[in-house]
C-alpha cells in the first residue's frame, strides 16, 4: 500500500471517530417529574359552662356571663354567713384538641353600699360538682380577700376526649362569704363576674 492510500484510509478512519463522537453527544436525554400536594386543616377549641352539669352553653362576654344559682342566703346575707354555687366547665363536642383552664379573675360593682370590698371567695374543684357547706372540698384553684381580688390562680387540665364527643367537665364550687359586722352593710347589692380562660394545647 503506498504511502498517499495509507493517508487517506487515516483520514477515513479519524473522520470515522469524529462522525462517531458527535453521533453520542447528540441523543435526546430522558425526563420525568413527580409531585406532592399537602391539604390541611384546622381542628376546633371551644369551652362551654354549665349551672347544673346537664345543660351547656357558649357565654362569651361578661354582658351574657351565666348567671349562677347560689344557695338560699344569697339574697339574705348577714356577717358571717356563706353562700354556695356548683358551676361546671369543659370543651364542646367539637373540640379536636385538649387544653387548659386558668382562673382569670373577678370584677365586682356594688349597686348600692360597698360591699364587693367586705366580701370574699373561693373556687374549689370538687368531685360529682358537690357544692354546699361540709362537702365543698378539694383543691382551691382560686380566691379573693374581696370581690375584685384573685390569689393562687391555679390551671386545670381541660380533656377534650376528641371531635364528636363533649368533653370532660371540671365542677367547680363558689364559696362566697360576707364579711364581719361593721364591714358588711346592711341592704347592700353587689354583682360580681369571674372570668376563665382556655388555652388550646
Amino acid at each position: 500500500m503506498t504511502e498517499q492510500m495509507k493517508a487517506k484510509k487515516r483520514a477515513v478512519l479519524a473522520g470515522g471517530l469524529v462522525l462517531g463522537i458527535g453521533a453520542a453527544v447528540t441523543l435526546a436525554a430522558w425526563t420525568d417529574s413527580e409531585f406532592a400536594e399537602g391539604l390541611f386543616t384546622a381542628g376546633s377549641f371551644n369551652l362551654e359552662g354549665s349551672d347544673d352539669g346537664v345543660a351547656y352553653a357558649e357565654h362569651e362576654t361578661a354582658d351574657g356571663a351565666l348567671q349562677l344559682t347560689f344557695s338560699d342566703l344569697f339574697d339574705n346575707l348577714t356577717p358571717g354567713d356563706t353562700t354556695y354555687a356548683a358551676y361546671w366547665l369543659r370543651l364542646d363536642s367539637a373540640t379536636t384538641t385538649d387544653g387548659t383552664l386558668t382562673p382569670a379573675g373577678a370584677v365586682a360593682t356594688d349597686v348600692t353600699g360597698a360591699n364587693a370590698a367586705a366580701t370574699s371567695y373561693t373556687i374549689t374543684e370538687v368531685e360529682s360538682g358537690d357544692c354546699e357547706a361540709g362537702t365543698a372540698t378539694g383543691p382551691v384553684i382560686a380566691s379573693g380577700a374581696t370581690l375584685n381580688d384573685q390569689s393562687g390562680a391555679t390551671s386545670l387540665d381541660l380533656v377534650s376526649n376528641g371531635g364528636g364527643t363533649d368533653g370532660t367537665a371540671i365542677p367547680l364550687c363558689f364559696e362566697v362569704t360576707a364579711g364581719e359586722e361593721g364591714e358588711f352593710e346592711q341592704g347592700g347589692e353587689t354583682s360580681v363576674t369571674w372570668q376563665f380562660d382556655a388555652e388550646s394545647e
